[in-house]
């Protein structure tokens, strides 16, 4: 036995997968100190640890938790708000119309509904506006809220400098709208007391300062896109997560107006553009990439960036559907996310894994179509390697934070499933995320009987 720290757990199941080509029949984990000290088989394990507390039982799957790599912490969805979907441009500014809402709250609620589905990681980027004193708070507040759930969190937030009612000029946009209209559209622009660039650094040094020894909780750069951000301010920000360890992510070619923006804006590429700006790295995550082209993927293999593909948001608000195949073909880094706009408007993570293992399915009998294992690994060990913790979350390995989800399988197997079926494509097919039980971060219980502890 190689255990180094006191071991203080048993957790058993009918399968235990590991990761997506390892799955042990009648399985268990041995947590030891919040940390998976070792897996096998459960009478071994329980043989040897006779006395420790068990969790989990022979009608339950033992998995990993999942990582939602682009997610909006919104609480209440915008369809409940009254905004429905449309295409995304229109969508945004219709946004204008939610009732504000506690951070907080909404951050808490959110964070309860991806426990729920299995979810222990996030990546949640939060826009602010307002005074530099009101963008601190709000960050604090979303911080403080995944710190109570004991979830693990890398918080992306950001702010826009330009290009509040269209990409351009504003005021020339204005100029040119009757007085009356021009009037209603003059207060979505940013008031005098306004957060400045300098403002937005500031308080994200102060925050990544503060959390930068919190073991679940990173604070990343999430400038909200290209056309919003100013050039120098990207560099500015890639520099900075060199320095600080952090990560950023963006949203990039979400839209086939977004393609069409950048040749128009820089002559090339939005993601020519970036890397000529020389921010692309394994610390650069981009969420949709709906219209990247074969060129842009290359550029992003090439330089280790991450892409985020959130299939059930791309479809609700008309985005297209982005080129899964072309992107594990090229060898980008895909990882899995919800972004807080799932095609059943339920944040399910296992519907939004069925929706991307079944959308890009080509009707050629030779033609490429995403197998179950490669979609497995984007909601896991993908995600994992977009938040910077390749080698610590995603799987279920000796060494691995004890990040671990139960799931119920009466609903699964009833009325009857043949032995021989596979575990994980029936996973994949047919869980849901009330099926899910029990939930663990860190060794830690935070989910019980489907409810947050």
């Amino acid at each position: 036995m190689n255990i180094t720290s006191s071991p203080n757990l048993l957790i058993r199941g009918r399968w235990l997968i590991q990761n997506a080509q390892t799955i042990i029949p009648d399985g268990a984990l041995l947590v030891s100190d919040g940390r998976v000290a070792r897996v096998g088989r459960w009478p071994e394990l329980r043989q040897e640890f006779p006395a420790l507390p068990v969790i989990g039982h022979e009608g339950q799957a033992i998995m990993p938790g999942l990582i939602n790599a682009h997610h909006h912490s919104n609480g209440i969805t915008a369809q409940q708000q009254g905004i429905p979907d449309q295409l995304l441009e229109l969508w945004l500014l219709s946004l204008a119309g939610r009732r504000p809402a506690s951070v907080y709250l909404a951050t808490l609620l959110s964070a309860a509904r991806l426990l729920r589905t299995g979810v222990t990681a996030v990546v949640d980027v939060h826009q602010g506006r307002g005074s530099a004193a009101a963008f601190r708070d709000g960050v604090s507040q979303g911080l403080h809220a995944y710190d109570e759930a004991g979830m693990r969190v890398a918080y992306a937030a950001g702010m826009a400098e330009s290009s509040y009612l269209v990409w351009g000029e504003d005021k020339a946009f204005l100029d040119g709208l009757p007085a009356e209209v021009r009037a209603l559209a003059q207060q979505r622009l940013p008031g005098p007391d306004n957060l400045s660039i300098d403002d937005y650094f500031a308080v994200m040094a102060e925050l990544q300062t503060v959390y930068a020894a919190h073991e679940r909780i990173d604070v990343w750069f999430g400038p909200p896109g290209p056309q919003w951000v100013a050039d120098n301010t990207y560099q500015r920000m890639a520099a900075l997560a060199e320095e600080r360890g952090v990560g950023i992510q963006t949203h990039l070619l979400e839209s086939l107006y977004e393609k069409l923006h950048g040749p128009r804006a820089y002559g090339m590429s939005t993601v020519q553009h970036l890397d000529a700006l020389g921010v692309l790295s394994p610390r650069f995550s981009l969420a949709h990439g709906v219209w990247l082209s074969e060129a842009d993927l290359a550029i992003l293999a090439a330089r280790g960036t991450h892409v985020s593909h959130n299939p059930s948001s791309n479809l609700r608000l008309r985005a297209g559907v982005a080129p899964l195949n072309g992107m594990m073909a090229a060898g980008v880094s895909v990882a899995l996310g919800m972004d807080g706009t799932t095609i059943n408007d339920d944040e399910d993570m296992f519907a939004e894994m069925r929706l991307a293992l079944r959308l890009h399915r080509t009707p050629e009998i030779d033609g490429p179509a995403p197998a179950p294992e490669e979609i497995w690994q984007m909601a896991t060990e993908g995600g994992a390697r977009l938040l910077q913790k390749e080698g610590q979350i995603g799987r279920l390995a000796p060494g691995y934070q004890a990040d671990v989800v139960l799931l119920n399988l009466d609903r699964l197997l009833w009325p009857w499933t043949a032995p021989e079926a596979p575990p994980l494509p029936l996973l994949l097919t047919r869980a849901q995320a009330g099926d899910v039980d029990t939930v663990l971060v860190g060794g830690d219980v935070v989910l019980r009987g489907g409810q947050p502890t």
